[in-house]
C-alpha cells in the first residue's frame, strides 16, 4: 500500500495553482504537477462558499475517503491538490468518488 503525504504549506498550494495542469467537473477541481520527491503529495481545500463547519468537514472526509480507496491505481510522484465546489456540500460518496476517478483519469495520473 502507498503512502501519501499531506501537503501543508501555503507556497506549495499557490505553486501548484501556478505552475501545475488542472482539470474540473461539477463538484471538484483537481490541480496537479511532477515532483521530485518519487511519492504523492495530497492537498484539499473546500472554501467557506461550501457550507458550515460539519459540512467542509463531511465533504474533506468524502474525498480522503475516495483518494485512500483509488491510491494504488495512481501513478507515483505527483503533487494533487483538490478543491471542493459548492456542489460537493449535497453530493454522496459514490457520486464525488465517480467525479474523482474522471478528473485523475484525465489528468492522466491513473496507472
Amino acid at each position: 500500500m502507498k503512502k501519501t503525504v499531506a501537503l501543508r504549506q501555503n507556497h506549495e498550494f499557490r505553486s501548484l495553482y501556478y505552475k501545475g495542469g488542472s482539470k474540473a467537473s461539477g463538484l471538484l477541481v483537481v490541480y496537479y504537477k511532477k515532483n521530485r520527491y518519487g511519492q504523492n503529495r495530497l492537498g484539499i481545500t473546500v472554501s467557506k462558499k461550501v457550507g458550515n463547519a460539519v459540512t467542509r468537514n463531511r465533504v474533506r472526509r468524502l474525498i480522503k475517503e475516495n483518494y485512500r480507496l483509488m491510491e494504488a491505481e495512481i501513478r507515483d510522484g505527483f503533487d494533487i491538490v483538490i478543491v471542493a465546489r459548492a456542489r460537493m456540500a449535497t453530493s454522496d460518496f459514490h457520486a464525488s468518488g465517480a467525479s474523482l476517478r474522471t478528473l485523475l483519469g484525465k489528468c492522466g495520473l491513473l496507472a
